[in-house]
């Protein structure tokens, strides 16, 4: 009877095991891909974006292994988690900024959802925050009218706008002079940046950062993500802000902050607030304020704007 006892119990141990396996299978594939830094094609990426999660999932399932007694599969389950826990928690802390003492810029960028943002809102939000420089993504010719009517010309008189049907459009609407620039080669349509200058020889570089979806094609997104990994000491003080369809566990995004920026979120403690999508449950962050290392990152916001599919990111940030 004990033999026999024996003998159904070890195929149900095995299903255990393996159905334990199964689900190790995604915690492995974002363990690797987020270790070596590979990007992939539209699903890795879709994967990678959900790693935040994937701590509290591997979590579960290495105590859920231990409980069953499945000494490996929850060994090497808690030790990815770990792993990937090295990754994201950094985004939780507050970072020490540089001492530094020059002038005051609040940025605040927003994806407009084809031109279907709530202009007044955007406007409110640009003058209860004394917003100096404002970023515009997916911007229609609608929109633009929308927003000179709702009094947001008024506030920041300055512009470079390239408004366009779809999701194509993007600007950029300042409180000082601006001066259109070409700083990201063949999407600078799509991704326009202008100089800033806020007077007594202070001048900022801007991006209005958007590069194509990666659900539309992946190849374009990794083109113009790399159209703005500039490196910052081969140029001026540079901020990037936008939708950048990525989260800081995508290598692209990796590659544009190694090249001498910090995510604004990030420095304050705030990485993990999402962005997206905003009219259901916000899960990831893909919209970012990349400030020049050189800056001193003092307060980081996320902010609802009715109609878009996008919450806006605002960043205060003092000047060297």
């Amino acid at each position: 009877m004990v033999i026999n006892d024996q003998v159904r119990a070890q195929p149900r141990n095995r299903l255990v095991t393996a159905v334990l396996l199964v689900f190790g299978v995604p915690l492995l594939a974002v363990t690797a891909l987020r270790t070596v830094g590979f990007d992939g094609g539209w699903y890795t990426l879709v994967l990678l974006s959900l790693t935040p999660y994937a701590v509290v999932y591997g979590a579960l399932l290495g105590g859920v292994s231990l409980v069953l007694r499945r000494w490996w599969t929850g060994g090497i389950a808690l030790a990815m988690t770990i792993l990937l826990a090295v990754f994201v928690a950094p985004r939780v802390m507050a970072d020490e900024q540089p001492a530094v003492a020059g002038k005051t810029l609040r940025v605040m960028a927003a994806n407009l959802y084809l031109g279907r943002a709530d202009a007044a809102t955007v406007v409110n939000l640009v003058r209860d925050n004394q917003v100096d420089v404002l970023n515009l993504v997916e911007l229609t010719s609608a929109e633009v009218s929308a927003l000179d009517k709702a009094g947001l010309f008024g506030l920041l008189p300055y512009r470079v706008l390239h408004a366009a049907p779809g999701a194509d459009g993007s600007g950029i609407v300042s409180r000082y002079p601006l001066t259109e620039e070409n700083y990201t080669g063949d999407s600078a349509a799509k991704q326009p940046g202008a100089e800033a200058d806020l007077g007594g020889g202070t001048v900022v570089e801007i991006v209005a950062v958007h590069p194509q979806s990666p659900d539309t094609d992946a190849g374009q997104w990794d083109a113009q993500m790399k159209d703005l990994s500039r490196a910052a000491g081969e140029h001026g003080l540079r901020m990037l802000a936008g939708d950048f369809n990525a989260t800081l566990d995508h290598a692209a995004l990796q590659t544009v902050l190694s090249r001498g920026y910090h995510d604004a979120g990030d420095e304050r403690g705030a990485g993990l607030q999402p962005t997206w999508p905003a009219d259901a449950t916000p899960l990831v962050t893909l919209d970012h304020v990349l400030v020049d290392k050189r800056a001193a990152v003092e307060d980081y916001r996320v902010l609802d704007v009715p109609g878009t599919d996008h919450r806006a990111v605002y960043a205060q940030v003092r000047l060297p």
